[in-house]
């Protein structure tokens, strides 16, 4: 969350911020955020004076009866003042919790950097790499060639699951985990920890990266309380929530491999077909926790790792700077990587990489400690590295062949132990 200091000092900034992101609602609760923080300060104040009054109070009556004398003038004002605080300590709990859940609501602010706009068509590509292939042959889409494959079966998964709930099957199971071992070797070589988190976390965990309440109708929840992650970045990011790192720890960087589960509300047409758009799905994450100094460093080099993989796997990409109001409730800045589809003739989403400055650090009172000083909050990144369903979509259109087949790149061949997948 943002600092209650900053929309005190200037709230017409985060005003302006929310709405730049397309969240007018949002903008409205700052009026009432600071009302309710005045409330609350006023209530504060009170208090502090009835405490002061009713230790004078104390003092007085005990004074009194040292003496011998009657108090119980003194006593029954003192029972009025203890009822007055009583009260005012209820009001102020009341108050001070309305503040933490107005806060909760107001989004993060866009860097400078980003580019104002509405929707996606306001971002802006600032980078491409690669060609698409000339094919000799109308290229096919995905769907047509995993099924020509038999590697995926998105009937059977249907019928266990439900749409969205496809089945790998042989070299398909076989691709997911050589991608896998791909793209978690790729990043612990790179200096990354690599971590097997919980698939389940508590709501306070989700609200922590800002899932809660922003994204509540996207995640599972199952018995218990508990949310099936829309995203490793949930648990990871959460390992050191209430902690107090010390700055020679930073920056903490972390990769995990998870299962991610989304309900994927309001999708249709050719945006769900094949592997576009699940509501399981695999995915390599990366975690940064580091000084504030040093964040928009990392933004670069997250996006750089996950673009070194594209590059690997023989994938043209392009890469979307996002504008402000197509970047996310949580995000300060962020990046999108999208791959070329030629069966599709359209652009595939694979990563997202951001930078969510001190936002998540504050609802997860994470915070470092340099040199004895006071205790003060990190940034966090995340970034896809990489999505694996529409990396698999990318792959059978980009690398088939006119006969059926689908050549690996090399970086691939390798763990799969196969340099092309064959028609059943």
């Amino acid at each position: 969350m943002l600092d209650l200091k900053l929309i005190r000092d200037d709230p017409e900034r985060v005003k302006e911020g929310a709405r730049k992101k397309q969240m007018p609602e949002a903008a409205a609760l700052v009026d009432e955020l600071l009302e309710t923080d005045r409330a609350y300060r006023e209530r504060l104040a009170t208090l502090e004076a009835l405490r002061a009054e009713q230790k004078k109070h104390s003092r007085a009556i005990g004074e009194r009866k040292r003496r011998g004398e009657d108090a119980r003038d003194l006593i029954a004002e003192a029972e009025v003042i203890k009822a007055k605080i009583e009260a005012l300590e209820t009001e102020a709990r009341s108050l001070r919790e309305r503040v933490e859940a107005l806060l909760a609501e107001i989004p993060n602010l866009p860097h400078p950097s980003v580019p104002e706009g509405q929707g996606p068509e306001d971002n802006v590509v600032v980078k491409t790499w690669g060609q698409p292939p000339k094919f000799t042959f109308d290229p096919r889409p995905h769907w047509e060639i995993a099924e020509a494959l038999g590697i995926v079966d998105f009937e059977r998964g249907a019928k266990i699951s439900g749409s969205g709930f496809p089945v790998f099957i042989g070299d398909g199971a076989r691709l997911v985990r050589a991608l896998e071992n791909f793209f978690l070797d790729h990043h612990v070589a790179r200096g990354f920890t690599e971590v097997r988190p919980p698939l389940l976390v508590r709501p306070e965990a989700a609200f922590g990266t800002g899932q809660l309440p922003d994204k509540e109708g996207l995640m599972y929840e199952v018995s218990g309380g508990y949310y099936l992650i829309p995203t490793s970045e949930v648990p990871v990011t959460n390992l050191h929530a209430g902690e107090i790192l010390s700055a020679d720890e930073l920056p903490k960087r972390y990769t995990a491999y998870t299962p991610n589960f989304r309900v994927e509300a309001g999708s249709y047409g050719k945006d769900v077909r094949g592997l576009n758009r699940l509501h399981q799905f695999d995915k390599v994450e990366m975690v940064v926790i580091t000084k504030p100094e040093t964040s928009y460093e990392w933004l670069e080099r997250l996006t750089a790792e996950a673009e070194t993989l594209l590059e690997a796997l023989e994938l043209p990409y392009r890469r979307l700077l996002m504008c402000t109001g197509d970047m996310g409730f949580t995000q300060a800045k962020k990046y999108d990587l999208e791959v070329y589809a030629p069966g599709q003739d359209r652009w595939l989403e694979v990563s997202s990489i951001s930078n969510l400055e001190d936002y998540q650090a504050r609802r997860m009172r994470l915070r470092y400690r340099e040199n004895g000083q006071k205790p003060a909050y990190p940034h966090t990144l995340n970034g896809s590295g990489l999505a694996f369903p529409r990396v698999i979509a990318a792959l059978l259109e980009i690398h088939q062949q006119a006969d059926g087949t689908v050549k690996l790149p090399e970086a691939l061949a390798e763990y799969m132990g196969k340099d092309r997948l064959v028609p059943r």
